[in-house]
C-alpha cells in the first residue's frame, strides 16, 4: 500500500538546523511531484516546499533562502533541509506525493524552533 514515512523532525534552538527525510512507498515515486507542508496551531496548513518530478522546485516566500527541497529518486526519498530556523517555523511539517488526481500525506512530523 501507499506510504510516505516522514523523520527527522524535533526541538531546535533558533538559527539551528534541520533535515526533514520523507520515504515513500506503493507508488512511482519518480512520477510524483513531492512537496512540505506544515501547520501551525490554530492555522491553516500551507506549503513549504515542491520539487516537481523534472526537479523543478518552488517555495513559499517565508522560507526562500533557508530551505532546500531536494529528491533522491533511487531511493525512493524527498528532503526539506531547513536552516537558520526560527520560532514561526514551529509546526507539524507533512510530506505529500501528487501526480495527476493521485494525492498522498505522510503523518507528518514536528518540528520546535525555541529558545
Amino acid at each position: 500500500q501507499v506510504q510516505l514515512v516522514e523523520s527527522g523532525g524535533g526541538l531546535v534552538q533558533p538559527g539551528e538546523s534541520l533535515r526533514l527525510s520523507c520515504v515513500a512507498s506503493g507508488f512511482p515515486f519518480s512520477s510524483y511531484a513531492m512537496s512540505w507542508y506544515r501547520q501551525a496551531p490554530g492555522k491553516e496548513r500551507e506549503l513549504v516546499a515542491r520539487i516537481t518530478s523534472g526537479g523543478s522546485t518552488n517555495y513559499a516566500d517565508s522560507v526562500k533562502g533557508r530551505f532546500t527541497i531536494s529528491r533522491d529518486n533511487a531511493k525512493n526519498t524527498a528532503y526539506l533541509q531547513m536552516n537558520t530556523l526560527n520560532p514561526e517555523d514551529t509546526a507539524v511539517y507533512y510530506c505529500n506525493a501528487r501526480w495527476v488526481q493521485n494525492r498522498y500525506w505522510g503523518q507528518g512530523t514536528q518540528v520546535t524552533v525555541s529558545s
